[in-house]
């Protein structure tokens, strides 16, 4: 049995970027032959995150990216030394994975729905894991 664990290398755009990660998935999804089961999508960094989101509206992400900064600004006294604390606190409350329905060969997902990887402080070399489990 195949372990079905695919490691991805992406470079980010910027500071708080959100990457459009599907082609990634499916080619994961392609390689582990795998037609019904989970994909769990994970992102060791503590400065980023994986997240569902629209895929339709470029302006879905440029609101993201306000909403974040205007909530969680970076503060002068955080004490966190790197001064990267809003990052911190952003991976923490978007979170570091999600995990997709596999049916047919295909990732379920919503009709507007993507999977992103989002990056607050890059720009940077990242990676993330992809795990499919056959169910």
């Amino acid at each position: 049995m195949s372990q079905n664990l695919f490691t991805y290398r992406i470079q980010t755009s910027g500071k708080q970027s959100l990457t459009n990660i599907d082609v990634y998935l499916e080619d994961a999804l392609a390689k582990s032959g795998v037609k019904d089961g989970i994909m769990v999508v994970f992102c060791p960094h503590t400065t980023a995150a994986i997240t569902i989101n629209e895929n339709a509206d470029p302006d879905v992400q440029k609101d993201l990216n306000w909403g974040y900064t205007d909530t969680f600004p970076n503060k002068g006294s955080y004490r966190h030394v790197e001064g990267n604390s809003d990052a911190h606190i952003k991976s923490s409350l978007t979170g570091v994975s999600e995990t997709i329905i596999l049916t047919e060969g295909k990732m379920l997902l919503g009709t507007w729905q993507s999977i992103y990887f989002w990056d607050y402080d890059g720009p940077r070399n990242r990676k993330f894991h992809v795990k499919i489990i056959a169910g």
